[in-house]
């Protein structure tokens, strides 16, 4: 029988230091870390040092801070264990979402409270509480001096504006960050009762289309009715992309499209996510999607295309009798095997050619490109962490394909071939992204709790 008192040692560890960990939590909450504005360029080093000085303090081995072209990314190890433990590569982000619209938090998004059982502020879910989850975990079994595997780390601070430096980091130091697998806590639970095993992701291209009509601003008065708007011809663009029952109409868009298999289907029935599951979590009375599938479907295997911001003319107060000489909109696609960000560009190039008016020019911009990616559910990692969900929660977790993207555990497989565990413990109504982020503390505690047992069994196999 395997000797678990290092396992309860480390556990007390946890649960009497909680008080100690919940106040450097807040410390890595304060620090505005925003990755998309520059003007936040100072606090993202302040996090970066924060999370490489945490490192050290622990006692991790060769703490360095990268600098990349925008934002810094940490390394650190612990290769203590010897040649024949398995070596862990612990990925994650420091940098957050700007929090806009302001007028919408009802707290200070970088000055963290307790509201009832929930931690709030910009971070906490995604992912400074992720990160910590996972460091709390480690410093707690190495204090019970039962930390028997080997572990690497890799922080970046651009995973919210599309990562533009990870991949060649990765390419250029691939001895450095040879490891056997990657655990990344950037996914969630279906719940605060069901653990939750990511093992698709969906992929993303990110594009902006441009439409120019006249070399400037036209008074609607004067010289409305003779030009094409480009507002107006951005807007019959945009609407054009879809049909009535919401199937996208880029030219082949679903060419490499892999049917959903009966199993599949089956399989994705069981997380019981139906219309009223959907409706709670995004409030709204009525779900609107492609025809033919459930919503479960249609977020964890089949691919999207939304609008997610327009510009175009005067939004000020009051009226300003304009005709807009561009107009703008951000568009998202997210894809599934098979599905590649190039092939979706040169779909919406040749949209644009097929249906632009000849009165406008236009240009098409990828700025994010990246693909979609399925991970084996019985790889042992995986498996191992299984366990370790359910010694905590007690029960069996659920394993689901998640509708977003986290580019980098692709990038993993491609460049360092090496397979994800990819889980977490931020909620679905944590509004990440949103305005009053949240983070369940008692989610939370279990969570690093579970990462304690994983750690601990995967040093020591038969506990696997």
């Amino acid at each position: 029988m395997t000797n678990t008192s290092p396992l309860n040692k480390a556990i007390d560890h946890f649960q009497s230091n909680y008080d100690l960990y919940f106040k450097k939590f807040e410390e890595f909450l304060r620090i505005p870390s925003i990755s998309a504005d520059s003007t936040y360029s100072g606090d993202i080093q302040k996090a970066a040092t924060w999370l490489a000085d945490y490192l050290k303090q622990m006692g991790m081995q060769s703490v360095q801070v990268f600098q990349t072209a925008k934002y810094p990314i940490i390394y650190g190890e612990y290769l203590k264990a010897g040649a024949n433990k398995p070596t862990i590569l612990m990925y994650g982000h420091y940098d957050v979402q700007p929090p806009d619209p302001m007028d919408e938090w009802k707290s200070g998004p970088f000055e963290p409270v307790i509201e009832g059982k929930n931690l709030v502020a910009r971070g906490s879910s995604d992912m400074k509480g992720q990160i910590l989850a996972g460091l709390y975990a480690i410093e707690s079994i190495l204090d019970a001096g039962a930390l028997n595997v080997n572990l690497k780390f890799i922080y970046e601070g651009e995973e919210e504006i599309g990562s533009p430096s990870i991949v060649e980091f990765i390419k250029e130091h691939k001895d450095l960050l040879k490891s056997d697998f990657c655990l990344n806590l950037d996914a969630g639970m279906l719940g605060a009762d069901k653990p939750t095993i990511v093992y698709g992701l969906r992929g993303l291209a990110y594009f902006e289309i441009y439409i120019q009509g006249p070399d400037h601003d036209l008074h609607s008065g004067l010289f409305g009715g003779i030009v094409y708007n480009p507002a107006q011809a951005l807007a019959e663009l945009i609407a054009g992309m879809k049909d009535e029952s919401g199937k996208i109409l880029l030219p082949g868009f679903y060419d490499a499209v892999i049917p959903i298999s009966e199993d599949e289907r089956r399989e994705l029935a069981r997380l019981n996510l139906d219309e009223k599951y959907y409706m709670k979590q995004t409030g709204t009375s009525q779900l609107y999607g492609e025809a033919g599938y459930t919503p479960v479907e249609q977020i964890g295997a089949r691919p999207t295309l939304d609008v997610n911001g327009l510009r175009a003319g005067y939004t000020g107060e009051g009226p300003k009798t304009v005709i807009p000489s561009t107009a703008m909109a951000k568009i998202s696609t997210r894809l599934v095997p098979n599905q590649t960000p190039e092939m979706v560009n040169q779909q919406l190039i040749q949209y644009m050619q097929e249906h632009a008016p000849a009165q406008v020019k236009w240009e098409v911009k990828q700025l994010s490109s990246d693909p979609a990616s399925v991970a084996d559910r019985d790889y042992f990692a995986t498996q191992c962490f299984v366990n370790a969900l359910k010694e905590v929660w007690g029960v069996d977790p659920v394993y689901k394909r998640e509708g977003g993207s986290i580019p980098i555990v692709s990038h993993m497989k491609d460049i360092l071939g090496i397979e994800s565990v990819l889980s977490g413990y931020c909620l679905p109504g944590d509004l990440i992204h949103s305005p009053n982020e949240h983070i369940h503390l008692p989610t939370w505690k279990n969570g690093i709790l579970a990462n304690i047992h994983f750690f601990y069994n995967l040093g020591n196999k038969d506990a696997c």
